[in-house]
């Protein structure tokens, strides 16, 4: 029997996105957001999330996406890395689904440079990629990241 996985889904400028539900703290709506002098690109700001503070990273510019239209509020993704907790700023939260592991395959070619190391593999759904976001990666700060993320 194929082994299954759970995830929690989200949507970036008309993609579906993933992050394993063992990976994510919580799902809260847009919240009042502090912005960080000298930050990277990438940092929105700091959230306030019941007396704990969690960087707050813009995925659309992670990603190498399209700016957030104006108007459209992000959502947050909470989710844990190895320094603690990082909200994703999404367009829209999705589902919880579970996959076979047996739908699981390499990123597509067509991913560029940065973007193709932070995505894990896709699942095939019913008509749609579910793109597998590496949550480690995706919550790096790095120069390089920064970098990747303001060179458009």
């Amino acid at each position: 029997m194929a082994q299954t996985s759970q995830f929690c889904t989200f949507n970036l400028d008309r993609l579906l996105f993933g992050v394993e539900l063992k990976g994510i703290q919580e799902v809260i709506r847009s919240l009042d957001m502090t912005k960080v002098p000298l930050a990277p690109a990438v940092v929105s700001g700091l959230i306030n999330l019941r007396g704990q503070i969690v960087t707050a990273v813009d995925l659309r510019r992670r990603l190498e996406l399209e700016p957030r239209p104006p108007g459209l509020l992000a959502m947050n993704v909470v989710v844990r890395s190895e320094d603690g907790a990082v909200s994703l700023l999404v367009d829209e939260i999705g589902d919880v689904v579970e996959v076979n592991e047996d739908t699981f395959e390499p990123p597509p070619e067509t991913l560029r440079g940065s973007v193709r190391t932070m995505i894990l593999g896709v699942h095939k759904l019913d008509g749609r990629l579910l793109h597998v976001l590496d949550i480690e990666k995706a919550c790096q700060m790095t120069e390089a990241a920064e970098k990747a993320a303001t060179v458009r």
